[in-house]
């Protein structure tokens, strides 16, 4: 028979997922595409309680603050270049952007006491980087989650290195660990990491596929680190593990009918796609039944008759 695909397959997930977990979604916009339809389907998420997060620093960053829960203060307020007078901090997406600081800061300190308390109890974390390329602010010397807008002036731009995205990423795992050690209450956790498939032109073709590799590598370090120690081949106390959903779309889906209209972002089609494949990946064979009750029930309530 005629083949016209490079099928992308992987073993069984060896964190997995379950309906019983409390899970803490974290990264790039993918995230949240898969995140929302995982919070549809009855799974306990917490998504991006910062916005979209790009770089692996990032991601660190925010994962420090809520595990100090390190509250926002006017110092971290932030007014939006480019004509727009609204406010915001470094540590944000703009979609937190409030006309007023105090507004802005209200919203911002409310959503990390909510996500504070859902990373202390969640289980499961799951990680997708967009890119390893990031902007520091050279006042302040510190990689921002977001430009705001501000004049480039501000701003140095910087790429990480493999090793410098394994070290945030083995940082992360590391804090997680010190403080359950510490804490009866604070609950162990074990991560799923991914790249994401929308792909950052800005930098051409090949600055794309050097800013991608150099993500893949690093996790591919890690979670090949963290195998190594653990030494279960069944999966019993793995920390991480890896989803395949850059290489799906890069070898699966092979085609611009599988992008939005800007040719870098996935279509909704593709988004459920990879839904799929991560939950047939992830989600013990027992709770498929439960997922397929959970799918239908929503798409009935939110049926809307022509």
């Amino acid at each position: 028979m005629l083949r016209l695909q490079t099928p992308v397959t992987d073993e069984r997930c060896k964190v997995g997922i379950s309906y019983s977990d409390k899970i803490m979604m974290l990264g790039s916009c993918f995230s949240e595409n898969i995140g929302v339809q995982l919070k549809n389907f009855g799974f306990d998420v917490c998504i991006n309680p910062f916005g979209v997060l790009y770089n692996p620093v990032s991601v660190l960053n925010s994962v420090e603050r809520m595990l100090d829960i390190r509250q926002f203060s006017l110092e971290d307020c932030i007014q939006i270049g480019a004509g727009d007078t609204r406010f915001c901090s470094f540590s944000h997406h703009t979609s937190f952007a409030r006309e007023e600081a105090e507004t802005f800061l209200l919203d911002a300190n409310m959503a990390l006491e909510e996500a504070a308390e859902h990373f202390r109890r969640c289980n499961k974390v799951i990680i997708t980087l967009g890119t390893s390329w990031c902007f520091r602010h050279l006042e302040r010397d510190f990689i921002v989650s977001n430009c705001l807008k501000r004049p480039a002036a501000e701003f140095r731009r910087e790429r990480l290195t493999v090793q410098e995205t394994a070290a945030a990423l083995q940082r992360i795992i590391d804090l997680c660990a010190e403080r359950a050690a510490k804490d009866p209450g604070f609950a162990p956790k074990q991560f799923i990491f991914t790249v994401s498939p929308i792909r950052h032109f800005k930098d051409g073709a090949h600055g794309n596929q050097i800013s991608k590799s150099t993500l893949l590598l690093g996790i591919e370090e890690v979670v090949s680190g963290l195998s190594a120690l653990c030494n279960c081949p069944e999966g019993k106390g793995v920390t991480a593990d890896y989803f395949q959903a850059y290489e799906i779309v890069m070898d699966e889906l092979r085609d611009y009918r599988f992008y939005a209209e800007d040719m870098c972002h996935p279509s909704s089609q593709t988004v459920d796609y990879l839904r799929e494949r991560f939950l047939a990946w992830a989600l013990p064979p027992e709770e498929h039944q439960l997922l397929e009750e959970n799918i239908r029930r929503f798409k009935h309530f939110h049926h809307r008759p022509h």
